[in-house]
């Protein structure tokens, strides 16, 4: 009997030294498991979008970040409004020219921001880092761009919108764009790693669901119904607390990452929709 109870304590030792290993290994390397950055650089931006420039953002704690600059291309009307796009937590901007060709089209001038860490920048991406990031974009885009403050709109992808929602509690904008939203990161984490305490060990906390309760902007919320990153019902949520007008539009049968939540008509239409009734000055 005593040697059973001593065989049991073993065991449950081993485990909980397993476990107490796996915490600390979480901890230590959760940005790992955040954030995906290709660091490689992207080529000039004429070469992949009409209208396109490269721009260098200057932050407040002293990083140059490479970024885009798209104004709407030959032909069609500049509507003099600003959509300042913070992407998620993967890639770099490469990957959303064909947003940025859409929403250009549209009359919009785009800024493709780039966190740091990512696209050829220095840096290691945190939320603080990430606030420091978009509050440059939003500094260029109405001091150097020549956008209005009253007209510029934030856009954000999945961990960006909980970026912008930040933002725009620190800056209202005129408008905000949500796609495939989170309540908060710990929220979105524990559907991914639901053996681990997420919630005690967060450490970047992303609170989009608290932050766009104080915010009155309209705000769109976009998402898609086989979303397998963020669960539908949390980016309904969210769209649940906005303070101000919010409008939702589903897509339907869109995961994630799929091309109808990038540069999708539906979407796109939206934003357009939503920046209407600001005409050209």
């Amino acid at each position: 009997m005593v040697v059973r109870v001593s065989v049991v304590v073993r065991v449950a030792l081993v485990v909980l030294l397993v476990l107490a290993l796996l915490v600390a290994l979480a901890w230590l390397l959760q940005r790992r498991l955040i954030y995906f950055p290709d660091r490689s650089a992207p080529p000039p931006a004429a070469q992949v979008l009409a209208g396109g420039q490269d721009v260098s953002l200057r932050t407040g704690d002293g990083l140059d970040l490479g970024a885009w600059l798209v104004r709407p291309p030959p032909g069609t009307t500049d509507r003099r409004v600003g959509v300042l796009v913070a992407p998620g937590n993967a890639g770099n901007r490469l990957a959303r020219v064909p947003l940025a060709a859409a929403l250009a089209g549209r009359g919009l001038t785009v800024l493709l921001v780039d966190y740091r860490g990512y696209g050829g920048n220095p840096g290691s991406p945190t939320e603080e880092g990430l606030a420091h990031d978009v509050d440059a974009a939003r500094a260029y885009l109405v001091d150097r761009a020549g956008i209005p403050a009253e007209r510029l709109y934030y856009f954000g992808e999945s961990l960006g919108a909980a970026v912008v929602t930040a933002l725009a509690a620190r800056q209202p904008p005129a408008g905000l764009i949500l796609r495939s939203p989170f309540i908060d990161l710990p929220a979105a984490g524990q559907e991914h790693y639901p053996f681990l305490p997420v919630r005690l060990l967060a450490r970047d906390r992303f609170p989009v669901r608290d932050h766009i309760g104080g915010i009155t902007a309209p705000t769109l919320v976009v998402y898609g119904t086989a979303d397998s990153v963020v669960p539908p019902a949390q980016s309904r949520a969210v769209a649940d607390n906005a303070a101000g007008p919010v409008r939702v539009v589903v897509v339907e049968g869109a995961d994630h990452n799929d091309a109808s939540l990038l540069d999708g008509q539906q979407l796109i239409d939206a934003v357009t929709e939503l920046t209407t009734p600001l005409s050209p000055p």
